[in-house]
């Protein structure tokens, strides 16, 4: 061989691409998508029953509650949102008189107050100043065994909590009466109790119990048979929801237990059996990106923010890395539903950039955008977009969750699709932009009146508007409880014909 014969050898090498870099060259689009929600990242709502063997099931991380002296006949006030005493002087309740619960242990709770400070013993009595929670700010809630929702709190002094007057609370009370005029007697109201996920099912069971109950539901939940009927019924890929937990297992952080990266790794080796794809989605960041349950959120604060970009990236670039040779992988979501304005739109894309190049790293595998909810511009990110490379803006669709779709009738909802869902994709898809994933939706609808037929109708007319998004759709969920939120009972039961 001459040397110039060996220059254009070397040079054939080098445009030769990686199996990495190569993987999507057999990726056929649009895809037909299915959401494996409630596997790898908690949502009650899918399975409720998942929960039922938890102690105090009803006092899980993110519960809202409310304290009425029932001496005083005045509701527990965090005096100012926080950041000074506690007080007891209160008629009436709302935002100052609310405390969010860390959970300790069953019956050992962390109170958080409006501006997010931690209720806990002080100098002058029960006050709202710290910003992490210690032995200091713990409490055990002591309930009436013939009325639950009364209630006694016990300090970490051993001594309960007593309203002496409407302007003095104190941990020194040693009591032990259930009476009306007991000072440390308290009519405990629950308002919100709408968090159950991840963290609230890992740290409700424990960490003697959490990590079988999580193998045996990630066991179980989703199984080769699955992708088998997924693929013998005409879906081609599989978005996966996970939690940033899962770049460090075997042994992440608690209270979350390790196992999820192996049923990830199996789901991988299932596609490519089946001959579907994966698009791997970061549903749930760290800090919360949207304050919901199935973004991991402890207490339904939404926190996430420039402080977290990093750390974020990083559980990207590990399952770029991670997943980089397996021919199955076709996307990677970024991140799943931010809500501004809570999300910046600088923060976003500052992240958004960064989390590009980090599995450009690895991979030519497409990078999926999540539009913001919210009061957002839908084509905010179109320019930005445009400048990264083989990227996609997901967009999620339901005819569900505000007032505008509670007075549709059938075909209503089905004009809407038609119309003005129709045109929402066309809005965003342009020939040298990104294309567009309608990443959710669901054939369910606000009719608690609709036929089979109407089901039907629905259905169709979504896979008609959806089908033209250029990079394809997920239809949410694969399994659920509720018949029409899931695919498979809706295919089997010949709601859908893909």
């Amino acid at each position: 061989m001459t040397y110039v014969a060996f220059l254009l050898f070397l040079c054939l090498i080098s445009c030769v691409p990686s199996s990495s870099y190569a993987q999507n060259a057999d990726l056929k689009l649009p895809l037909k998508a299915v959401n494996l929600g409630n596997w790898l990242v908690t949502e009650d709502a899918m399975k409720p029953s998942r929960f039922d063997g938890i102690n105090n099931k009803d006092l899980l991380d993110g519960t809202q509650v409310q304290f009425l002296s029932t001496k005083l006949n005045k509701y527990l006030c965090s005096e100012n949102g926080g950041g000074t005493v506690v007080v007891a002087n209160r008629p009436s309740a709302s935002g100052w008189e609310t405390f969010r619960l860390w959970r300790v242990n069953e019956t050992y709770f962390n109170f958080r107050v409006f501006n997010k400070q931690f209720v806990g013993l002080g100098s002058q009595g029960i006050e709202a100043v710290s910003n992490t929670p210690t032995d200091s700010e713990t409490f055990q809630i002591v309930r009436n065994d013939g009325d639950l929702n009364r209630v006694r709190l016990r300090a970490a002094n051993g001594l309960f909590l007593q309203a002496q007057t409407e302007t003095l609370v104190t941990a020194d009370y040693a009591g032990s009466s259930w009476d009306d005029n007991d000072p440390s007697v308290f009519k405990m109201t629950i308002v919100v109790n709408n968090l159950h996920g991840e963290f609230q099912i890992t740290n409700g069971y424990g960490p003697d119990k959490a990590p079988q109950v999580m193998q045996d539901h990630w066991n179980s939940y989703i199984t080769e048979e699955d992708f088998n009927f997924m693929s013998a019924n005409g879906l081609t890929a599989v978005r996966i929801p996970v939690g940033w937990w899962i770049a460090q297992d075997p042994n992440p952080p608690k209270p979350f237990v390790g196992g999820s990266l192996e049923a990830l790794d199996r789901a991988f080796t299932w596609a490519e059996k089946y001959g579907m794809k994966v698009i791997v989605d970061l549903h749930a960041l760290k800090a919360s990106q949207n304050g919901n349950e199935h973004s991991g959120a402890r207490d339904g604060y939404q926190e996430w923010g420039d402080s977290n970009i990093e750390e974020t990236v990083a559980v990207i670039e590990f399952l770029a890395a991670r997943y980089t040779g397996r021919p199955s992988l076709a996307a990677i979501e970024l991140m799943n539903e931010p809500v501004a304005p809570g999300v910046t739109f600088d923060a976003l894309t500052k992240y958004y950039k960064a989390g590009h190049d980090a599995v450009r790293k690895h991979t030519n595998a497409y990078v999926i955008l999540s539009n913001r909810l919210g009061p957002v511009d839908s084509k905010e990110l179109l320019s930005f977009a445009s400048s990264l490379d083989r990227v996609v803006i997901d967009v999620h669709f339901y005819n569900l969750f505000s007032e505008g779709f509670n007075n549709m009738n059938v075909q209503q909802n089905i004009d809407f699709i038609n119309n003005q869902r129709s045109s929402d994709l066309s809005t965003l898809t342009s020939a040298n932009g990104p294309l567009v994933f309608v990443g959710e939706w669901t054939a369910e609808f606000a009719r608690n009146d609709a036929s089979k037929e109407d089901y039907q109708r629905f259905a169709q007319a979504q896979l008609d508007v959806y089908g033209r998004a250029t990079f394809g759709w997920g239809y949410w969920a694969y399994k659920c409880e509720q018949n029409h939120w899931s695919l498979r009972w809706m295919i089997e039961n010949n709601y859908i014909k893909l």
